[in-house]
């Protein structure tokens, strides 16, 4: 082979790589990827705060699309101004990204309300008009889900009664989004450390609601961290309950902090979701253990621990 071979041979083999790299950069594109970092196997969701360091809620996603991850949630989505909602939707859409659940009807904390299995129907004419609002929201950023948290309990009422009118209004939101194709998924929550007073406080008692109801748009949304508080026995759990479930979220106990930080096994919860082909989304509802930019690393390379699992 001559020497000017070689360099004919050279520049052939300059252009079809700069083609190929041409190519594999439009497919990335094309997925929302611009970063090299392999994506989660999972739909693990951060969520505004997770990567504090890196800026405003469009710089957050953006990084979050970088490190790998597929989704995203944010329980504030609903009191955002109209246009700073669609920034995030334009956000995700370009990144390939999918949006999670946001609070479709937020609980007044610090007056234990609503009481929507109370004697009172203006509380749950009041829910069910949030539940009508929120519908646009979720149209607007491309949602499939969004979280309800029934309420408190009545001191008032028996707890059957509570349940009966708890159903049939959770029936009646289900009638409103429906059609949208949108499922609102019940948070129960842990009422030991966190939430005391709340109605629904296991996710077998969600499945209760959830199968009394019967609607494809009222489901179970099974927050790990409330539930191993609660009641613990979490896989088995998971398994009785899962044709009412829809959507997952993680977080360590103590702490509520990221997995690996406490007691729950999420390697092994991983691994059963993946058996059972969950394809979901996993809402990181949860802080970062560590401060800053150490902190987020930390973050990354624990659900990059427990994604191998």
């Amino acid at each position: 082979m001559t020497d000017d071979t070689r360099t004919v041979l050279s520049r052939r083999t300059l252009v079809a790589g700069g083609a190929a790299a041409s190519v594999t950069s439009g497919l990335l594109a094309a997925q929302g990827r611009t970063s090299n970092a392999a994506r989660f196997s999972m739909n693990y969701a951060p969520h505004q705060g997770s990567f504090a360091s890196r800026g405003g809620l469009i710089e957050q996603i953006a990084f979050a699309a970088d490190q790998g991850f597929t989704a995203w949630e944010d329980n504030e989505a609903r009191n955002r101004p109209v246009a700073e909602q669609e920034r995030m939707a334009r956000a995700l859409s370009q990144r390939g990204m999918m949006m999670g659940v946001f609070v479709a009807s937020m609980p007044r904390w610090s007056q234990s309300r609503p009481l929507l299995g109370g004697s009172d129907d203006a509380e749950r004419e009041a829910f069910l008009a949030d539940i009508r609002t929120s519908v646009d929201v979720a149209k607007r950023l491309s949602a499939k889900w969004m979280t309800v948290v029934p309420g408190f309990m009545d001191a008032k009422a028996p707890v059957d009664i509570q349940t009966a009118r708890i159903i049939d209004v959770m029936r009646r939101a289900g009638e409103i989004v429906a059609p949208h194709g949108i499922a609102m998924v019940m948070e129960p929550l842990n009422t030991r450390t966190n939430h005391p007073g709340v109605y629904m406080q296991t996710i077998a008692q969600g499945y209760a609601v959830a199968r009394g109801a019967n609607s494809p748009a009222v489901k179970i949304l099974a927050d790990l961290y409330h539930e191993q508080i609660q009641s613990g026995n979490l896989i088995p759990t998971l398994d009785t309950c899962w044709s009412e479930i829809r959507y997952l979220q993680f977080g360590d106990n103590p702490g509520r902090k990221e997995p690996t930080t406490g007691e729950i096994n999420y390697r092994s919860v991983v691994r059963w979701l993946k058996a059972k082909g969950y394809a979901g989304v996993i809402g990181m509802e949860h802080g970062n253990s560590v401060a800053g930019r150490a902190g987020e690393e930390r973050l990354v390379a624990a659900y990059r621990e427990i994604d191998r699992a």
